[in-house]
């Protein structure tokens, strides 16, 4: 694997969750069993055992596409000694209790359906809804775009060039081409699906880990950049790439959402707070959230340029008006360690994941009543990191990461 690249630290957190990787001298012994030795060679050399030792487990199926994505991220893992690898895993490191779902009812109806991608272990991180009613997503772990035809079934996959990108965020430019993040590789990607070429956009090598990608409405793209504290906006007309540090260390940038006015909003997943950046000076502007504990991990925004918040660590739906900086917070159905993730708006609700819930739910919180309503996943979703609805209002797609599939919330 590449010396710079992230892979092995998005490995390492895929196994651990939010846990923080251990000095391989302080790994803990690794339970005796036939396939101890190859989980030891093949996974130290990418993160510590401790990192297996203090997961959150899996059943079978999950080890089985966890394996396939560690083998993506260029585990030195033979075909012939997988079946070994996951038997050893799943008997030794079976799935942990998690807080159960909690089902509301209501009185919107929402059918899901899922499709399979194709490449095992590919990690399907974020949809884009397109306005023919296809989906396109980002296959993180195994280098690929992917386009899902909901009609048909039928999933294409598209490799950029550059060996592991890690493509993460996704969006469309007026012109259909869809833009992402290079996560691993350090550089903003363009893909033109009418001649299926890619064109890269190289970041200064600083700007480790580039995340979410948003266009303003001058055609200007906004991104965020995690690891390195950045934000950044690229001009495609001249490829002219300016970047800014956030004022807070380790704040970790995550999720964006643009305003009607076109000042971009994002979130601070490293730290307790909201930040925008104007257009033209990027000089960035912090909002503290009340609590010292929350981690706010995506946004959305509604047509009156409100934004809400999904308080990841907490277990907590948030509201600011950037007008008059009036927060408001509600508890998430499934309780404090739900970890909502993935958020939306359609249809005069405010939709989200609750990530950490067994199954996985889609929740939808109704602006006018204040009240939820929630649903399962059938295939339990594996951790959804983000949805997106349909352009038409017919429905929400959805990156069911952890158990390899796309979905698609139809919305009665």
């Amino acid at each position: 694997m590449p010396k710079r690249s992230l892979i092995p630290v998005v490995a390492a957190a895929l196994l651990c969750c939010a846990l923080p990787a251990q000095p391989q001298s302080s790994s803990p012994a690794l339970p005796d069993g036939n396939g101890k030795e190859i989980v030891q060679a093949a996974c130290s050399q990418c993160h510590s055992l401790a990192n297996i030792t203090r997961s959150v487990g899996y059943t079978r199926e999950g080890w089985v596409n966890t394996v396939a994505m560690m083998r993506n991220a260029g585990a030195p893992l033979p075909a012939g000694q997988v079946d070994t690898v996951v038997d050893y895993l799943t008997k030794n490191f079976p799935e942990k209790p998690q807080p159960p779902a909690v089902l509301i009812p209501g009185n919107v109806a929402v059918t899901i359906r899922e499709w399979m991608v194709p490449t095992p272990g590919a990690r399907p991180h974020d949809p884009l809804a397109a306005p023919d009613g296809t989906i396109w997503f980002t296959g993180h772990m195994a280098n690929l775009l992917g386009h899902l035809d909901p009609k048909t079934g039928t999933i294409t996959e598209y490799h950029p060039p550059i060996a592991t990108s890690g493509p993460h965020g996704l969006t469309f430019d007026r012109a259909g081409n869809i833009w992402f993040t290079g996560n691993f590789a350090g550089y903003i990607g363009k893909f033109d699906p009418r001649t299926a070429t890619f064109t890269a956009y190289h970041l200064d090598p600083k700007a480790r880990d580039p995340h979410t990608p948003l266009f303003d409405r001058n055609g200007i793209l906004w991104f965020t950049v995690q690891d390195a504290d950045m934000v950044g906006r690229l001009d495609p007309r001249t490829g002219d790439v300016k970047l800014v540090n956030v004022p807070t260390p380790k704040a970790n940038p995550y999720g964006m959402v643009i305003t009607s006015q076109g000042v971009p909003y994002f979130d601070e997943f490293g730290t307790n707070a909201l930040a925008s950046i104007d257009p033209q000076t990027m000089a960035i502007r912090e909002y503290p959230l009340p609590n010292p504990q929350s981690r706010p991990r995506r946004i959305a925004i509604t047509p009156d340029d409100v934004i809400y918040y999904s308080d990841y660590s907490r277990g907590y739906l948030g509201r600011f008006d950037p007008k008059t900086g009036a927060l408001t917070e509600w508890p998430s159905p499934g309780g404090p360690q739900s970890r909502p993730y993935g958020m939306t708006y359609l249809k005069g609700a405010i939709w989200y994941s609750e990530s950490a819930v067994k199954p996985n739910t889609l929740v939808r919180f109704d602006l006018a009543t204040q009240k939820f309503q929630t649903w399962p996943i059938p295939s339990g979703g594996g951790v959804v990191r983000n949805i997106m609805p349909m352009p038409d209002g017919s429905g929400i797609a959805m990156a069911c990461s952890g158990v390899n599939r796309i979905a698609l919330a139809e919305v009665k």
